[in-house]
């Protein structure tokens, strides 16, 4: 399939979505949320890890808000539950691990799909701005449920109500992202971080994220009884017994994502 505002591509089992309107801080228009749909689906049938990043000098600058004068036109509530909301449930949902390779500027609506995946690196000349207050706005696509748990109460206040610039260092430090890479380094490290997902058990993978996210509302008696039936499951996996034959015979595993 073409798509008109990203670029998708598979290479050695990665999918890779690019959000593709550089001259417009990758700003998320209808047609985008189409496509990028779409190709959300489309990854978790044909690759074993996902990678989401931006072309150009930013990651994604939420709602394009370019076409200003019909701004009061726009059912925002119903935007965000028909298109936005499908989007978030489809990369927490995808059932290969997802990394967000945030590149430079991610903000509004577009650190909601960063903090959607399971891991976020990010750039060091990345930037995350909670931007919605300047607008008189509130946090949204998922953002108010995420990032308290990412960060804490505290802080992911102050970052909605002072709608500051997070720099890349700082939302390492409050656990935000994964990892800050040089510039220089980020697709090297994007690259060899998915390919190494991608060769790894991903039945295993998709339990372990559902397990942890299923955590939030869990007590410790429901969690323990989730664990046993995904860890039964995992060990009658081809990937264990392939794990258990490499650690017998001193080798690398040779998963085969099943």
């Amino acid at each position: 399939m073409q798509y008109q505002t990203i670029l998708y591509d598979v290479a050695s089992n990665v999918a890779t979505i690019t959000l593709n309107r550089p001259e417009m801080l990758n700003a998320m228009s209808g047609q985008m949320r189409l496509d990028l749909g779409h190709a959300l689906r489309r990854a978790g049938d044909e690759a074993r890890a996902l990678v989401l990043t931006g072309a150009g000098r930013a990651f994604c600058a939420g709602q394009d808000l370019g076409q200003r004068e019909r701004l009061s036109d726009i059912d925002i509530q119903r935007m965000l539950i028909e298109e936005y909301h499908p989007l978030i449930e489809a990369l927490v949902d995808c059932p290969i691990p997802t990394i967000a390779a945030v590149n430079g500027a991610a903000a509004g609506a577009g650190v909601s799909l960063a903090l959607a995946c399971d891991l976020v690196i990010a750039a060091e000349s990345a930037r995350f701005h909670l931007a919605f207050a300047r607008i008189g706005l509130v946090p949204d696509a998922g953002l108010s449920w995420v990032l308290p748990r990412a960060v804490g109460l505290k802080r992911a206040l102050a970052a909605a109500l002072l709608a500051e610039p997070i720099s890349a260092a700082q939302a390492a430090q409050w656990g935000m992202v994964w990892e800050v890479v040089p510039d220089a380094d980020f697709s090297d490290q994007v690259a060899q971080r998915a390919i190494a997902l991608a060769r790894g058990p991903t039945l295993a993978y998709r339990l372990t994220r559902t397990l942890m996210r299923a955590s939030a509302g869990n007590d410790l008696a429901r969690q323990l009884e989730m664990e046993a039936a995904a860890q039964g499951e995992a060990a009658r996996s081809d990937d264990h017994l392939e794990g258990l034959a490499a650690f017998v015979e001193k080798r690398s595993p040779r998963f085969r994502g099943r």
